[in-house]
């Protein structure tokens, strides 16, 4: 079966979702291809909490050419498959990113054409939001 960013994306969400059911969520999937909501969870306190989710199926980076929404119940997941996406033995690597800090792992290269968070600066300085699931639900 051939690899597409699409499949990685869908198997990102797919996999968010079930690490958000496992803890307990009310969690719900958006359908459509471009959008800046992946998945909406109902917080016990009444509160809507907005995911954008960005899947990675090798070590690079994340584009990020898409984001538009910053707000205070909004988050990035940053999924990073390892290069091994097609090994269910191998767990993805997850990053849970408030929407309002995101920009300043941004990297935009000198033309200004794309935007990326870059996996190394994330493995660096971004290890308080590594797997941090329980942020979503607060």
């Amino acid at each position: 079966m051939r690899k597409t960013g699409y499949n990685t994306n869908l198997a990102s969400e797919y996999y968010a979702l079930s690490m958000l059911y496992r803890k307990g969520a009310n969690a719900y999937l958006t359908l459509g291809n471009k959008k800046s909501v992946d998945i909406v969870i109902e917080t016990d306190n009444g509160e809507v909490v907005t995911v954008d989710v960005k899947g990675l199926a090798g070590k690079t980076c994340w584009p990020m050419d898409n984001f538009k929404k910053e707000a205070k119940n909004h988050f990035i997941l940053l999924v990073c498959f390892l290069d091994k996406i097609n090994d269910h033995n191998v767990n993805p690597e997850s990053w849970i990113i408030p929407s309002t800090i995101v920009r300043k792992l941004f990297y935009i290269n000198p033309k200004g054409n794309r935007c990326v968070i870059d996996r190394s600066k994330i493995i660096k300085i971004g290890q308080q939001y590594k797997e941090n699931w329980d942020s979503l639900l607060k």
